[in-house]
Protein backbone atom coordinates (compact mmCIF):
# COMPACT_ATOMS: atom_id res chain seq x y z
CA UNK A 1 0.00 0.00 0.00
CA UNK A 2 1.67 3.60 -1.67
CA UNK A 3 1.47 5.81 1.12
CA UNK A 4 0.76 9.46 -0.37
CA UNK A 5 4.27 11.82 0.50
CA UNK A 6 4.40 14.68 2.57
CA UNK A 7 5.09 17.80 0.66
CA UNK A 8 6.32 20.54 3.17
CA UNK A 9 7.05 23.21 -0.10
CA UNK A 10 5.21 22.88 -4.15
CA UNK A 11 7.16 25.66 -5.68
CA UNK A 12 7.40 25.72 -9.50
CA UNK A 13 9.27 28.73 -11.64
CA UNK A 14 9.72 30.05 -8.42
CA UNK A 15 11.95 33.13 -7.30
CA UNK A 16 15.07 32.31 -5.15
CA UNK A 17 14.57 34.68 -2.18
CA UNK A 18 15.28 34.17 1.24
CA UNK A 19 13.91 36.46 2.92
CA UNK A 20 10.63 35.98 0.37
CA UNK A 21 10.26 32.43 -0.34
CA UNK A 22 11.45 29.10 0.13
CA UNK A 23 15.21 29.08 -0.45
CA UNK A 24 16.41 28.50 -4.46
CA UNK A 25 16.00 24.30 -4.24
CA UNK A 26 12.01 24.44 -3.34
CA UNK A 27 12.60 24.06 0.87
CA UNK A 28 10.78 24.80 3.26
CA UNK A 29 11.68 28.82 4.54
CA UNK A 30 15.08 29.07 6.64
CA UNK A 31 14.12 31.15 9.73
CA UNK A 32 16.78 33.60 10.81
CA UNK A 33 18.45 31.49 13.74
CA UNK A 34 19.02 33.62 16.09
CA UNK A 35 18.43 37.33 17.54
CA UNK A 36 20.23 39.82 15.97
CA UNK A 37 21.01 43.34 16.94
CA UNK A 38 19.18 46.43 16.03
CA UNK A 39 20.05 48.59 12.89
CA UNK A 40 22.37 51.23 13.02
CA UNK A 41 20.39 52.85 10.50
CA UNK A 42 19.39 57.07 11.80
CA UNK A 43 17.06 58.80 10.00
CA UNK A 44 18.61 61.93 8.58
CA UNK A 45 17.89 65.16 10.35
CA UNK A 46 15.63 67.59 8.65
CA UNK A 47 14.09 70.82 9.38
CA UNK A 48 10.86 72.38 10.46
CA UNK A 49 9.19 72.37 7.26
CA UNK A 50 10.94 68.91 6.02
CA UNK A 51 8.98 67.17 9.25
CA UNK A 52 6.27 65.09 7.73
CA UNK A 53 2.85 65.01 10.43
CA UNK A 54 2.36 62.41 12.72
CA UNK A 55 0.06 59.78 10.47
CA UNK A 56 1.45 60.58 7.12
CA UNK A 57 3.38 57.66 6.67
CA UNK A 58 3.68 57.71 2.72
CA UNK A 59 6.48 57.54 0.66
CA UNK A 60 9.82 55.31 0.81
CA UNK A 61 11.44 53.91 4.01
CA UNK A 62 14.72 52.07 4.70
CA UNK A 63 16.22 49.82 6.76
CA UNK A 64 19.12 47.01 7.40
CA UNK A 65 18.16 43.72 8.94
CA UNK A 66 20.11 41.43 10.06
CA UNK A 67 19.58 38.13 9.46
CA UNK A 68 22.84 36.48 9.16
CA UNK A 69 23.64 38.64 6.72
CA UNK A 70 23.10 42.40 6.06
CA UNK A 71 19.96 42.74 4.06
CA UNK A 72 18.56 46.45 3.11
CA UNK A 73 15.20 46.98 2.96
CA UNK A 74 12.90 48.95 0.99
CA UNK A 75 9.13 49.70 1.96
CA UNK A 76 7.25 51.81 -0.30
CA UNK A 77 4.09 52.91 0.93
CA UNK A 78 1.35 54.33 -0.80
CA UNK A 79 -2.11 56.08 -0.37
CA UNK A 80 -5.18 54.22 -1.36
CA UNK A 81 -9.19 54.53 -1.33
CA UNK A 82 -8.76 51.84 1.33
CA UNK A 83 -5.93 52.82 3.32
CA UNK A 84 -2.77 52.41 2.72
CA UNK A 85 -0.83 49.75 0.44
CA UNK A 86 2.93 48.87 0.07
CA UNK A 87 5.14 46.95 -1.70
CA UNK A 88 8.79 45.54 -0.08
CA UNK A 89 11.74 45.29 -1.83
CA UNK A 90 14.72 43.12 -0.21
CA UNK A 91 17.68 45.00 -2.82
CA UNK A 92 20.36 42.56 -1.58
CA UNK A 93 18.77 39.60 -2.71
CA UNK A 94 17.54 41.28 -6.16
CA UNK A 95 14.96 43.75 -7.06
CA UNK A 96 11.79 42.14 -7.33
CA UNK A 97 8.74 43.53 -5.19
CA UNK A 98 6.91 41.44 -2.94
CA UNK A 99 3.25 42.61 -3.09
CA UNK A 100 2.45 43.62 1.35
CA UNK A 101 -0.20 42.35 1.69
CA UNK A 102 -1.79 44.96 4.61
CA UNK A 103 -0.51 48.11 6.37
CA UNK A 104 -2.20 49.50 9.17
CA UNK A 105 -1.39 52.79 11.32
CA UNK A 106 -3.06 52.48 14.70
CA UNK A 107 -2.04 55.59 16.47
CA UNK A 108 1.44 55.82 16.53
CA UNK A 109 1.76 51.95 15.79
CA UNK A 110 2.50 50.67 12.22
CA UNK A 111 1.84 47.30 11.09
CA UNK A 112 2.43 45.37 7.95
CA UNK A 113 2.11 41.50 7.06
CA UNK A 114 3.33 39.87 3.54
CA UNK A 115 1.44 37.05 3.66
CA UNK A 116 3.96 35.26 1.01
CA UNK A 117 6.71 34.52 3.62
CA UNK A 118 4.53 34.74 6.69
CA UNK A 119 6.62 37.42 7.29
CA UNK A 120 4.90 40.77 9.67
CA UNK A 121 6.40 44.15 10.53
CA UNK A 122 5.61 46.02 14.10
CA UNK A 123 7.15 49.49 14.94
CA UNK A 124 6.38 52.73 16.52
CA UNK A 125 6.55 55.86 14.71
CA UNK A 126 8.66 59.01 15.73
CA UNK A 127 7.13 62.06 17.02
CA UNK A 128 8.63 63.63 14.00
CA UNK A 129 6.97 61.17 11.55
CA UNK A 130 10.57 60.16 10.25
CA UNK A 131 11.73 56.76 11.82
CA UNK A 132 9.85 53.94 13.12
CA UNK A 133 11.63 51.40 15.69
CA UNK A 134 10.01 47.61 15.26
CA UNK A 135 10.37 44.33 14.87
CA UNK A 136 10.28 42.07 11.28
CA UNK A 137 8.96 38.59 12.62
CA UNK A 138 9.66 35.20 10.54
CA UNK A 139 9.47 32.10 12.24
CA UNK A 140 9.89 32.67 16.49
CA UNK A 141 12.57 34.82 16.48
CA UNK A 142 11.60 38.50 16.23
CA UNK A 143 14.59 40.63 14.37
CA UNK A 144 15.21 44.48 14.73
CA UNK A 145 14.10 46.73 12.15
CA UNK A 146 14.39 50.43 12.16
CA UNK A 147 12.97 51.92 9.30
CA UNK A 148 13.84 55.79 8.00
CA UNK A 149 12.09 57.84 5.63
CA UNK A 150 14.56 58.19 2.90
CA UNK A 151 15.17 61.56 1.02
CA UNK A 152 16.02 62.17 -2.85
CA UNK A 153 19.77 62.29 -1.71
CA UNK A 154 19.78 59.00 1.30
CA UNK A 155 17.15 56.87 -0.79
CA UNK A 156 19.59 53.89 -1.49
CA UNK A 157 18.89 52.79 -5.58
CA UNK A 158 16.32 49.60 -6.18
CA UNK A 159 18.45 47.35 -8.69
CA UNK A 160 16.86 46.75 -12.31
CA UNK A 161 14.69 43.69 -12.63
CA UNK A 162 16.57 41.12 -15.27
CA UNK A 163 14.71 40.33 -18.22
CA UNK A 164 12.80 37.96 -18.19
CA UNK A 165 14.08 34.41 -19.58
CA UNK A 166 13.20 33.81 -23.15
CA UNK A 167 10.48 31.50 -23.36
CA UNK A 168 11.24 28.09 -25.51
CA UNK A 169 9.33 28.23 -28.64
CA UNK A 170 5.40 27.14 -28.20
CA UNK A 171 5.73 24.41 -30.98
CA UNK A 172 9.41 22.99 -29.66
CA UNK A 173 9.41 19.68 -28.74
CA UNK A 174 12.29 19.12 -26.16
CA UNK A 175 13.81 16.38 -24.39
CA UNK A 176 16.53 16.75 -21.94
CA UNK A 177 19.93 17.18 -23.28
CA UNK A 178 21.88 16.63 -20.14
CA UNK A 179 20.05 14.60 -17.30
CA UNK A 180 21.78 13.54 -13.80
CA UNK A 181 20.06 11.92 -11.09
CA UNK A 182 21.06 11.18 -8.08
CA UNK A 183 19.87 9.64 -4.47
CA UNK A 184 18.96 12.82 -2.60
CA UNK A 185 20.39 13.28 1.31
CA UNK A 186 18.81 11.06 3.80
CA UNK A 187 17.92 14.05 5.91
CA UNK A 188 16.49 15.81 3.64
CA UNK A 189 12.80 17.34 4.17
CA UNK A 190 9.84 18.05 1.59
CA UNK A 191 10.62 18.07 -2.19
CA UNK A 192 10.49 20.63 -4.93
CA UNK A 193 10.35 21.26 -8.36
CA UNK A 194 12.04 24.08 -9.85
CA UNK A 195 12.79 25.49 -13.53
CA UNK A 196 15.67 28.47 -13.59
CA UNK A 197 16.26 29.89 -17.11
CA UNK A 198 17.21 26.63 -18.90
CA UNK A 199 17.93 24.51 -15.87
CA UNK A 200 15.65 22.07 -14.58
CA UNK A 201 15.81 20.27 -11.13
CA UNK A 202 13.70 18.46 -8.62
CA UNK A 203 14.59 18.09 -5.14
CA UNK A 204 13.82 14.66 -2.96
CA UNK A 205 11.45 13.48 -5.17
CA UNK A 206 10.12 9.85 -5.57
CA UNK A 207 9.41 8.24 -8.80
CA UNK A 208 5.72 8.16 -7.53
CA UNK A 209 6.14 12.00 -7.54
CA UNK A 210 7.75 12.46 -11.07
CA UNK A 211 5.21 10.20 -12.32
CA UNK A 212 1.91 12.73 -10.47
CA UNK A 213 3.57 15.52 -11.95
CA UNK A 214 4.54 14.56 -15.27
CA UNK A 215 0.99 12.66 -16.18
CA UNK A 216 -0.85 15.25 -13.69
CA UNK A 217 -2.02 12.59 -11.63
CA UNK A 218 -2.68 11.84 -7.76
CA UNK A 219 -0.73 8.77 -6.23
CA UNK A 220 -4.21 6.81 -5.96
CA UNK A 221 -3.94 6.94 -9.88
CA UNK A 222 -1.05 4.59 -10.09
CA UNK A 223 -2.03 1.25 -9.93
CA UNK A 224 1.02 -1.46 -9.26
CA UNK A 225 4.56 -0.62 -9.51
CA UNK A 226 7.49 -1.79 -7.05
CA UNK A 227 7.79 -1.38 -3.26
CA UNK A 228 10.54 1.47 -3.82
CA UNK A 229 8.42 3.25 -6.39
CA UNK A 230 7.21 5.97 -3.41
CA UNK A 231 10.21 5.58 -0.72
CA UNK A 232 13.63 6.04 -2.82
CA UNK A 233 14.19 9.76 -3.63
CA UNK A 234 15.82 11.41 -6.00
CA UNK A 235 17.66 14.58 -7.17
CA UNK A 236 17.12 15.69 -10.96
CA UNK A 237 19.41 18.09 -12.19
CA UNK A 238 18.36 18.60 -16.21
CA UNK A 239 18.97 20.70 -19.14
CA UNK A 240 17.08 21.01 -22.60
CA UNK A 241 17.89 20.14 -25.56
CA UNK A 242 15.99 23.52 -26.72
CA UNK A 243 17.06 27.25 -26.46
CA UNK A 244 14.71 29.12 -23.93
CA UNK A 245 12.67 28.38 -20.87
CA UNK A 246 10.10 25.59 -20.92
CA UNK A 247 6.55 25.93 -20.64
CA UNK A 248 4.89 23.97 -17.82
CA UNK A 249 3.71 21.57 -20.24
CA UNK A 250 7.39 21.32 -22.16
CA UNK A 251 8.42 20.64 -18.61
CA UNK A 252 6.00 17.83 -18.07
CA UNK A 253 6.52 16.19 -21.37
CA UNK A 254 10.85 16.88 -21.10
CA UNK A 255 9.96 14.69 -17.95
CA UNK A 256 7.79 11.70 -19.76
CA UNK A 257 10.63 11.50 -21.95
CA UNK A 258 13.01 10.97 -18.72
CA UNK A 259 10.43 8.43 -16.95
CA UNK A 260 10.51 6.23 -20.53
CA UNK A 261 14.33 6.32 -20.86
CA UNK A 262 16.03 5.96 -17.52
CA UNK A 263 13.62 4.73 -15.64
CA UNK A 264 12.57 2.14 -18.70
CA UNK A 265 8.78 3.06 -17.39
CA UNK A 266 5.69 1.32 -19.61
CA UNK A 267 1.77 1.34 -18.48
CA UNK A 268 -1.53 1.18 -19.68
CA UNK A 269 -4.32 3.40 -18.84
CA UNK A 270 -7.52 2.08 -17.77
CA UNK A 271 -10.73 3.53 -16.07
CA UNK A 272 -11.38 2.93 -12.31
CA UNK A 273 -14.29 4.81 -10.22
CA UNK A 274 -12.39 6.77 -7.40
CA UNK A 275 -13.17 8.95 -4.72
CA UNK A 276 -12.88 12.71 -6.21
CA UNK A 277 -12.82 16.32 -5.28
CA UNK A 278 -14.34 19.05 -7.79
CA UNK A 279 -13.26 22.49 -7.19
CA UNK A 280 -16.05 24.60 -8.40
CA UNK A 281 -16.47 28.80 -8.02
CA UNK A 282 -19.34 29.58 -5.17
CA UNK A 283 -22.67 31.39 -5.22
CA UNK A 284 -21.24 34.20 -4.08
CA UNK A 285 -17.84 34.44 -6.70
CA UNK A 286 -14.68 34.71 -5.99
CA UNK A 287 -13.36 36.46 -2.41
CA UNK A 288 -9.52 37.63 -1.88
CA UNK A 289 -8.65 36.62 -5.60
CA UNK A 290 -6.11 39.04 -7.62
CA UNK A 291 -5.77 38.67 -11.60
CA UNK A 292 -1.60 38.33 -11.40
CA UNK A 293 0.53 40.97 -13.35
CA UNK A 294 3.40 39.45 -13.98
CA UNK A 295 4.45 39.01 -17.19
CA UNK A 296 5.95 35.65 -16.66
CA UNK A 297 4.77 32.54 -17.89
CA UNK A 298 5.48 30.24 -14.74
CA UNK A 299 4.15 30.04 -11.45
CA UNK A 300 4.43 29.12 -8.13
CA UNK A 301 3.08 27.73 -5.23
CA UNK A 302 5.19 27.81 -1.80
CA UNK A 303 3.70 26.07 0.74
CA UNK A 304 4.98 27.10 4.70
CA UNK A 305 3.78 27.34 8.39
CA UNK A 306 1.13 30.07 9.48
CA UNK A 307 -0.20 31.04 13.19
CA UNK A 308 -2.24 27.92 13.74
CA UNK A 309 -1.89 25.85 11.14
CA UNK A 310 -0.77 25.75 7.42
CA UNK A 311 -0.15 28.72 4.45
CA UNK A 312 -0.19 28.18 0.19
CA UNK A 313 0.10 30.81 -1.65
CA UNK A 314 -0.52 30.92 -5.54
CA UNK A 315 1.32 33.62 -7.61
CA UNK A 316 0.35 33.89 -11.28
CA UNK A 317 -1.47 30.43 -10.99
CA UNK A 318 -4.45 29.02 -12.65
CA UNK A 319 -7.05 27.76 -11.11
CA UNK A 320 -6.24 24.25 -12.79
CA UNK A 321 -2.22 24.55 -10.85
CA UNK A 322 -3.70 25.18 -7.42
CA UNK A 323 -6.25 22.11 -7.84
CA UNK A 324 -3.81 19.54 -9.60
CA UNK A 325 -0.35 21.00 -8.55
CA UNK A 326 -1.08 22.58 -5.43
CA UNK A 327 -4.39 20.60 -3.89
CA UNK A 328 -3.81 17.39 -5.50
CA UNK A 329 0.08 16.99 -5.32
CA UNK A 330 0.71 17.95 -2.07
CA UNK A 331 -2.14 18.40 0.27
CA UNK A 332 -5.27 15.83 -0.42
CA UNK A 333 -5.36 12.04 -0.84
CA UNK A 334 -7.45 12.12 -3.51
CA UNK A 335 -7.81 13.47 -7.01
CA UNK A 336 -8.77 16.78 -7.59
CA UNK A 337 -10.58 18.28 -10.86
CA UNK A 338 -10.72 21.90 -12.07
CA UNK A 339 -14.63 23.00 -12.68
CA UNK A 340 -13.93 26.41 -11.93
CA UNK A 341 -13.72 27.18 -15.57
CA UNK A 342 -11.57 30.11 -15.01
CA UNK A 343 -8.64 30.23 -17.26
CA UNK A 344 -6.79 33.79 -16.07
CA UNK A 345 -3.95 33.93 -13.61
CA UNK A 346 -4.10 35.07 -10.31
CA UNK A 347 -2.32 35.79 -7.08
CA UNK A 348 -3.96 34.49 -3.41
CA UNK A 349 -3.19 33.05 -0.78
CA UNK A 350 -4.79 30.08 1.60
CA UNK A 351 -4.66 29.84 5.34
CA UNK A 352 -5.93 27.02 7.07
CA UNK A 353 -5.30 23.94 9.76
CA UNK A 354 -4.92 20.93 8.42
CA UNK A 355 -6.11 17.51 9.12
CA UNK A 356 -5.02 13.59 9.36
CA UNK A 357 -5.98 12.91 6.26
CA UNK A 358 -3.72 15.77 4.17
CA UNK A 359 -0.28 15.69 3.76
CA UNK A 360 -0.32 11.89 3.76
CA UNK A 361 -1.23 12.44 7.63
CA UNK A 362 2.40 13.87 8.42
CA UNK A 363 1.99 17.31 9.49
CA UNK A 364 4.22 19.34 11.42
CA UNK A 365 2.69 20.49 15.20
CA UNK A 366 0.92 23.98 14.28
CA UNK A 367 2.28 26.66 15.61
CA UNK A 368 0.28 28.39 18.98
CA UNK A 369 -2.24 31.04 17.66
CA UNK A 370 -5.04 32.76 19.51
CA UNK A 371 -7.15 32.52 16.45
CA UNK A 372 -6.45 29.61 14.68
CA UNK A 373 -7.63 29.13 10.84
CA UNK A 374 -10.13 26.78 10.31
CA UNK A 375 -10.38 23.54 8.23
CA UNK A 376 -9.21 23.34 4.74
CA UNK A 377 -12.63 23.28 3.44
CA UNK A 378 -13.95 25.95 5.13
CA UNK A 379 -11.32 27.76 4.26
CA UNK A 380 -11.53 27.39 0.90
CA UNK A 381 -14.99 28.73 0.98
CA UNK A 382 -14.97 31.66 3.39
CA UNK A 383 -10.97 33.06 1.89
CA UNK A 384 -11.36 32.38 -1.67
CA UNK A 385 -14.99 32.03 -2.80
CA UNK A 386 -14.21 28.54 -3.73
CA UNK A 387 -16.12 25.04 -2.90
CA UNK A 388 -14.42 21.54 -2.34
CA UNK A 389 -16.72 18.82 -3.22
CA UNK A 390 -16.24 15.07 -2.48
CA UNK A 391 -17.86 12.82 -5.30
CA UNK A 392 -17.26 9.28 -6.92
CA UNK A 393 -16.47 9.62 -10.46
CA UNK A 394 -14.51 7.07 -13.20
CA UNK A 395 -11.34 8.26 -13.43
CA UNK A 396 -8.18 7.82 -15.80
CA UNK A 397 -5.88 5.34 -13.82
CA UNK A 398 -2.18 4.54 -14.87
CA UNK A 399 -1.46 0.45 -14.19
CA UNK A 400 2.41 0.42 -14.56
CA UNK A 401 3.66 -2.76 -16.44
CA UNK A 402 7.81 -2.25 -16.12
CA UNK A 403 10.01 -0.09 -14.58
CA UNK A 404 13.56 -0.14 -13.02
CA UNK A 405 15.65 1.95 -10.86
CA UNK A 406 17.35 4.53 -12.57
CA UNK A 407 20.28 4.12 -15.32
CA UNK A 408 23.26 5.57 -14.59
CA UNK A 409 24.47 9.23 -15.35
Amino acid sequence: MKTVSTLTCVTLFALGMSLRSSNVQGQTTKQPSSQASPSNVTAAPTSASEAHARGDIAGEWQGTLQAGKSLRIILKITKTDKGWGAKMYSIDQGAQPINVSSVVLDGSTLRYSVELIGGNYEGTLSADGNSILGNWTQGPNPLPLTLVRATKETAWEIPVPPPPPKPMAADANPSFEVATIKPSKPEAQGKGFRVNGRNVATINTSLDDLIEFAYDVHAKQIIGGPEWLDKDKYDVAAVPDKEGSPSYEQWKSMVQKLLADRFKLTFHHDKKELSVYVLTVGKGGLKNVTKSESPAPGFSIPIRPAPGGIAMSVRNGTMTNFAVFGLQGAVLDRPVLDQTGLTDRFDFTLTWAPDESQFGGRIPPPSESTNPPPGLFTAIQEQLGLKLDGVKAPADVMVIDHVEKPSEN
